[in-house]
Parts: C-alpha cells; sequence; structure tokens
C-alpha cells in the first residue's frame, strides 16, 4: 500500500530504496557501535577517543534521520528496528565489555570504513534514476570521511 506516492519509476524506485534502508541500517548501527565503544573506552587517550566517538553518533544520527526521512518522501517506510538493524549491517559485532583506546580507535577505523564502503556503492546505484538521493549520499560519505581520516591519524 502506498500512502506517499513517488514521481520515481518502480525500478528506479526499488534501486533507491534498497539504497537508503541499507543506508539508514548502517548508520544506526554504526551510532550504536560508536555509543558503545564510547561507555567502555579506556586508556590514556580516553577523554579525547570518548568526545570524538560522540561526534561519530551525532553525525551518524543525524543523517540516518535525514535518509529515512528521504525513504519516506518517496513513499517508503523506513525500517530501523533492531532485528532489521543486526541483520542488514555491515559492521563487525562490537566487543563486549572494557575496550583499550588503541583497540577502540582501530575497531572505528573498521567500522567507519565498512560503511563509507557501502555508501559509495549506493552513491553508484543512485547516480541515474536519483541524483537527490545520491546527493544525500555524498554528503553522508564526505562527513564519514573525515570522522574516518581523525581515527586513522589516532593511531599513526
Amino acid at each position: 500500500m502506498y500512502i506517499v506516492k513517488s514521481s520515481l519509476a518502480d525500478a528506479d524506485l526499488k534501486t533507491v530504496s534498497e539504497a537508503l534502508q541499507g543506508a539508514l541500517v548502517d548508520l544506526v548501527d554504526l551510532s550504536l557501535v560508536a555509543k558503545q565503544i564510547h561507555w567502555n573506552v579506556v586508556g590514556p587517550r580516553f577523554r579525547s577517543i570518548h568526545l570524538q566517538l560522540d561526534e561519530v553518533v551525532a553525525s551518524a544520527r543525524t543523517h540516518s534521520d535525514t535518509v529515512a526521512e528521504r525513504a519516506s518522501a518517496l513513499g517508503v517506510p523506513p525500517d530501523g528496528r533492531a532485528a532489521t538493524v543486526t541483520s542488514g549491517s555491515g559492521i563487525k559485532t562490537t566487543p563486549a565489555g572494557w575496550i583499550k583506546d588503541t583497540d577502540a580507535v582501530s575497531a572505528m577505523v573498521d567500522a567507519l570504513g565498512s560503511v563509507i564502503t557501502r555508501m559509495r556503492e549506493r552513491v553508484d546505484a543512485t547516480a541515474e534514476p536519483d541524483p537527490v538521493s545520491q546527493d544525500i549520499f555524498i554528503q553522508v560519505t564526505a562527513d564519514l570521511e573525515k570522522h574516518h581520516w581523525m581515527f586513522q591519524a589516532e593511531n599513526a
């Protein structure tokens, strides 16, 4: 049932909606992973990494809202439920318990790298069917690449 009808052709809408849903899942999981690490990071660089993780959480949450609202605008109900996120995320599972600052940074480099790789695939996939959604993916990717760079520099 369509409550909101998109102007995109059905085939294009399918491609774009899959990209938006995948991005939503990755962004929700990224915010959860960053917050989990934020609560459990220990070590000499605790404070700076703790604060840096909150910046990632804020970015991921803002972007997830943008992505979900774009899906809604196209008539596709976004799904950010825990089970959906668990089954669809491209991020490796975060270890339980305390996490040493260097390991926390490495985990974030890996998580961000995974999400960025998938976002770039979405940039390519939406270029033709929906440049508006593609623009969102470009903006998200640029922001995540900035966080990725900053975490890579932490352990250099």
